[in-house]
């Protein structure tokens, strides 16, 4: 089974702090799935007014971290198409469905799926879970451009 630790995803996507939703992959099987992890803190800025009575993940941070997730599944898996001069773009989303909010103290588990690939666009079924249940579904479609 092949992981990914912090430095490995960092040298892999171009986000940062605040925008980096994924803390380390425990699972991945190139060109067919991943498995990434978010933990979930109190000092996430967005909580401050997401919402300051009961802190919320804003469930666009939800979606963005299962892009991410792609990201990874895709540059990991082909990096002669998605390599260091490409950025890997977020180009589309469907079906996205959210069933139960996720909160500090939460970890997010991150699946994602390759459905197939073709002519550069990539389509993947999205899973985020948190204690087994599911909190978000979603189909995502991506692209790598070079810069």
């Amino acid at each position: 089974m092949i992981t990914m630790d912090i430095h490995k995803v960092l040298s892999l996507l171009p986000h940062r702090y605040p925008f980096l939703l994924i803390d380390k992959v425990l699972e991945f099987e190139p060109n067919a799935r991943l498995l990434g992890l978010k933990n979930v803190t109190f000092n996430e800025p967005y909580f401050a007014g997401h919402f300051p009575v009961r802190p919320v993940m804003p469930g666009v941070l939800i979606i963005e971290a299962m892009a991410q997730a792609t990201g990874l599944l895709a540059m990991e898996s082909r990096p002669e198409e998605v390599g260091e001069k490409a950025l890997y773009y977020f180009v589309g989303i469907d079906r996205a469905r959210f069933k139960r909010p996720v909160e500090p103290g939460d970890q997010l588990f991150l699946a994602v799926t390759v459905r197939h690939v073709k002519r550069g666009i990539w389509k993947f079924a999205g899973e985020a879970r948190v204690d087994g249940r599911i909190v978000a579904t979603a189909d995502i479609m991506c692209t790598a451009r070079d810069f």
